[in-house]
């Protein structure tokens, strides 16, 4: 039954996957249909007119370690869109009370220098978090724990323990279809879980070690160590979004420069779990944590109690669940749909499917980087309190979409995201 539950969700998410911005308001006020990317680009060729080609190349650091003919691949994407940068194109419909208002958008205008360092210097996050407080003061009373996060670890934990002792007869061609189908979703989730725990979201700011432990237990089906590790670099994510150097989320120039075609960049994703392990090792090392060395003790007393107890079968069920849930999955979606560019302007976009109901909400990304100290639970009440801040927004319907486009999209690709560049990491502190 919860087999079936989980891919229903799948299902109803392609069922609800829609272009972006799937309307445009014709010159007699009447609707019709455009495509998608002229859309999409519509109100950033306004806002830049004829030095679009110059904005591309800043927002997604394209050309930098590009072989030629990568870069002469960039020029043209980026050539048509500079010769209609006079067109004004209106966006989205925004729904309100179950009927669509058409709104046209208009982005400011940028001088000079301003143009060059919009999106490298700019953090949104902080300046709308300001307004939205100040507007609604009552959003402060969703931070505070979520009591339902250590039950939610608890069933999680257990049924990954109740999978390993069902799978330790089973033939190795259904022992992996489960791991994708089963384990893949579950550890998953997990690893989601921990994301949220790193936030003090189980017991609050006040109870640190308590988080760190629960933290540590949803992360024994996971088969390696790596909650402590996650929280210590996930703080930076936050606190230097897209720093060079410092947000270790953010591929390096050896993967944008190899993966930039469909195949390899299909590769890529398959290999997802290896680059987010070994990436930080590489960007930014750091020291050994106390709390690290525990985790690793811990898991591994787990590996070899679930070895010695039903064999090898439930330990490759377990790394299998890993390795595939955190690759190429329709969950793992939201690595690439939260921070890469889709569209030209946004570093973070939010996703409003059903997947959020096994994922902790992560979807709610845009939410979650305004208030990280809000648990994914109630993200979606900051969203009902303060709509006129995110209904706007450009959005994903469908993390299986994302993951089409990315693949197969020219101009999608590791090195579709916003750097920039920090004094701290400059001065190499």
């Amino acid at each position: 039954m919860a087999m079936m539950a989980l891919w229903v969700l799948l299902l109803m998410e392609n069922l609800a996957s829609v272009p972006t911005f799937p309307m445009a308001i014709s010159g007699d006020g009447g609707w019709r249909l455009q495509d998608t990317h002229a859309l999409l680009l519509g109100p950033f060729q306004t806002a830049f007119g004829p030095e679009l080609k110059e904005a591309c190349q800043v927002y997604q650091t394209l050309g930098h370690g590009l072989p030629r003919d990568a870069q002469k691949r960039t020029l043209t994407m980026c050539e048509p869109v500079a010769a209609l940068a006079a067109v004004s194109v209106s966006s989205q419909a925004a729904v309100s009370g179950g009927q669509a208002l058409a709104q046209q958008v208009h982005p400011p205008k940028i001088q000079g220098s301003e143009r060059r360092n919009r999106g490298i210097t700019e953090k949104p996050h902080t300046q709308r978090r300001k307004e939205i407080l100040a507007k609604y003061p009552a959003i402060k009373a969703l931070m505070r724990p979520d009591p339902r996060l250590k039950w939610a670890v608890l069933v999680l934990v257990l049924m990954q323990l109740l999978a390993c002792w069902l799978v330790r007869r089973l033939a190795w061609r259904w022992l992996l279809f489960w791991a994708y189908a089963f384990g893949g979703c579950v550890n998953h989730s997990l690893t989601l879980a921990i994301h949220d725990i790193s936030h003090n979201a189980a017991f609050g700011t006040g109870c640190a070690a308590r988080n760190r432990w629960l933290a540590v237990f949803a992360n024994l089906p996971v088969g390696v160590p790596y909650a402590a590790s996650f929280k210590k670099y996930h703080v930076d994510h936050h606190r230097y979004l897209g720093g060079d150097g410092l947000d270790v989320d953010v591929p390096t120039r050896l993967e944008g420069w190899f993966f930039c075609t469909p195949a390899r960049k299909l590769l890529w994703l398959v290999l997802q779990p290896f680059f987010y392990s070994l990436r930080p090792l590489c960007v930014h090392p750091k020291a050994v944590t106390r709390m690290e060395v525990l985790n690793t003790l811990v898991q591994l007393a787990a590996d070899v109690a679930i070895f010695a107890l039903w064999g090898l079968k439930p330990m490759v069920y377990l790394l299998a669940s890993s390795l595939l849930g955190l690759g190429l999955h329709p969950i793992s979606g939201h690595f690439v749909a939260e921070h890469y560019m889709f569209l030209k302007g946004h570093e973070t976009y939010s996703y409003y499917g059903p997947l959020n109901w096994i994922t902790f909400n992560v979807g709610y990304h845009v939410e979650h980087h305004d208030f990280p100290s809000i648990p994914g639970y109630s993200l979606p009440l900051v969203r009902k309190m303060a709509p006129e801040y995110y209904d706007h927004l450009p959005q994903h319907h469908s993390w299986v979409k994302v993951l089409w486009d990315f693949v197969f999209e020219d101009s999608l690709g590791p090195y579709a995201r916003v750097k920039r560049v920090y004094r701290l990491a400059k001065d190499g502190l």
